[in-house]
C-alpha cells in the first residue's frame, strides 16, 4: 500500500513521534489525514499533534485510554465492521506498547477484522539501539512496580535474566531504583536514555553503581527509559565441584547411574562428560570399588 491510499474497514495502529514531530512518516500522516476516526489516548494532545502537520481534526478525534479501552473496544469493532478506516494511536510512540491498544486490537481480531500498522518510533528499540549494549535478545518489562515486594522480585529475577532488560522509570524514581538495583547489581552496565529524540536528548551509560551514583547528584527531567545489561552465560562449574558433588553421592552408596542423574540435575553439567568423570573417579578406587552400571547416554 503507498501512503496515497488509505483501506477501508480495518484498524490501523500508527506509531506516532516520542519527541521530534519530524519522526512522524509519510504513511502515517496519510492514514491521519483520510481516517473515519482516530481514536487517541488524549484528543488534546493529538490536537497538538494534527496542528504541527496542518491535519484538520473534523471532529474525528475519538478518547481511547486505560480507563475506557474496553467500551471503546466495542464502538471500534463496529465502526470496521461497517467499513470505516478506524486509526488508533497514544501519545507518543507505538500504541499497545506501555499504552493503552493491546485490548482494542485482540476486540478486533477476536471479530474477525482486519488489524495493521503503520510502524514507527518506540522508544522502547529507540533506547536500546543507542544503549551500547546486546541488542539481539532482549526483554520489556514496562513500568517497576512501586511497591516494595515487586521490586525486590523483579530485581532477583534480573540476577538471572541473561537477555537485555529494557524498562521504563519516572525522572523522581530513577536514582533511587539504581541504587536499589547497585545493590544487588553492582557491576551490571547499563545505559540511562533521556529524552530520546528530543532536544535535550542525553544517553548516560556506565555500570549501575556509577550511574546511581550520577544520578542522585542531579536534579533529574524528562522521559527516561533505562536499558540494563542481562546476566550473561553462566559459568560451568569446575570439574573439582562436579567431581566432589558426584563423591558425597558415591559416599552414600549410590551407583554411578543414580550419581550421575542427581548431579547432571543439580549442577547443570553435560551428561557425558560428567559420567565419563564418574567412571574415572571409580576406576581410581581400585578392584573394590561398586560395579559401574548404566550407559554413557548423550550430553
Amino acid at each position: 500500500m503507498s501512503h496515497e491510499s488509505a483501506p477501508r474497514g480495518q484498524l490501523m495502529i500508527v506509531a506516532t513521534p516520542i519527541g521530534n514531530l519530524g519522526d512522524l512518516s509519510p504513511r502515517a500522516l496519510a492514514l491521519l489525514e483520510g481516517a473515519d476516526a482516530v481514536y487517541c489516548e488524549d484528543t488534546r494532545h493529538s490536537r497538538t499533534l494534527f496542528a504541527a502537520h496542518g491535519i484538520s481534526p473534523r471532529h474525528r478525534l475519538l478518547a481511547l485510554h486505560e480507563h475506557n479501552e474496553t467500551a471503546a473496544s466495542v464502538e471500534v469493532v463496529e465502526r470496521v465492521a461497517r467499513g470505516e478506516l478506524v486509526v488508533l494511536i497514544s501519545d507518543a510512540g507505538t500504541p499497545g506498547i506501555s499504552d493503552p491498544g493491546a485490548t482494542v486490537v485482540a476486540h478486533v481480531v477476536r471479530a474477525g477484522l482486519t488489524v495493521s500498522t503503520a510502524p514507527g518510533p518506540t522508544a522502547v528499540i529507540g533506547a536500546l539501539s543507542v544503549s551500547g549494549l546486546a541488542t539481539d535478545r532482549f526483554v520489556m518489562e514496562g513500568f517497576l512496580g512501586r511497591k516494595a515486594g515487586e521490586r525486590a522480585a523483579s530485581f532477583a529475577a534480573w540476577r538471572r535474566e541473561r537477555r537485555t532488560i529494557v524498562f521504563y522509570e519516572s525522572p523522581q524514581r530513577v536514582a533511587a531504583t539504581l541504587g536499589e538495583l547497585a545493590r544487588s547489581l553492582p557491576g551490571r552496565r547499563a545505559a540511562v536514555v533521556r529524552e530520546l529524540t528530543k532536544l535535550h536528548e542525553e544517553v548516560l551509560r556506565g555500570t549501575v553503581q556509577e550511574l546511581a551514583a550520577q544520578l542522585s547528584a542531579r536534579d533529574v527531567r524528562g522521559e527516561i527509559v533505562v536499558v540494563l545489561e542481562g546476566a550473561g552465560e553462566p559459568e560451568a562449574p569446575a570439574q573439582a565441584v562436579v567431581a566432589a558433588a558426584l563423591r558425597e553421592r558415591f559416599s552414600h552408596g549410590a551407583s554411578v547411574r543414580d550419581a550421575v542423574a542427581d548431579v547432571v540435575a543439580e549442577l547443570g553439567v553435560a551428561r557425558r562428560e560428567t559420567y565419563a568423570l564418574a567412571l574415572t573417579m571409580r576406576a581410581d578406587e581400585g578392584p573394590g570399588a561398586p560395579a559401574r552400571d548404566g550407559s554413557a547416554g548423550t550430553s
